[in-house]
């Protein structure tokens, strides 16, 4: 397969599977919802860490697919520019406390995913 047509597919679908967590999470914030965007963007770095430190060195992985996995599936199942903007929508609301807390948990608790992945699977 054509990496950027597997990129492209990975996009589609990650994008798809993000606006359903957003869809199926709920929440207390009128326009935004950092709980949805949280749990994709934790929930891409787990897929990513997975398929870096365990799947490319058990099997034989092709580019293709890493593409379509990490650059395409991931790329649009997290989202930084969603998180940004709900981080400034809650500064912006008020919840001051709420958006730096929110900085800290997904950035914590992202690299520590990626961490124990990798420790699990001896890659570090």
């Amino acid at each position: 397969m054509n990496t950027f047509i597997a990129v492209f597919i990975g996009g589609g679908l990650g994008s798809i599977a993000r606006y359903g967590i957003s869809r199926l999470v709920t929440s207390n914030f009128e326009k935004i919802n950092p709980v949805a965007t949280l749990i994709s963007n934790i929930a891409s770095t787990l897929i990513l860490g997975i398929i870096l430190f365990y799947v490319s060195t058990k099997f034989s992985v092709s580019t293709s697919f890493k593409a379509f996995i990490i650059i395409g599936f991931c790329g649009g199942f997290s989202t930084f520019s969603t998180f940004s903007f709900e981080i400034f929508e809650l500064i912006r609301s008020g919840n001051t406390l709420m958006a730096f807390a929110n900085i800290v948990i997904s950035i914590i608790l992202g690299i520590a995913v990626l961490f124990i992945i990798a420790k699990s699977y001896n890659t570090i």
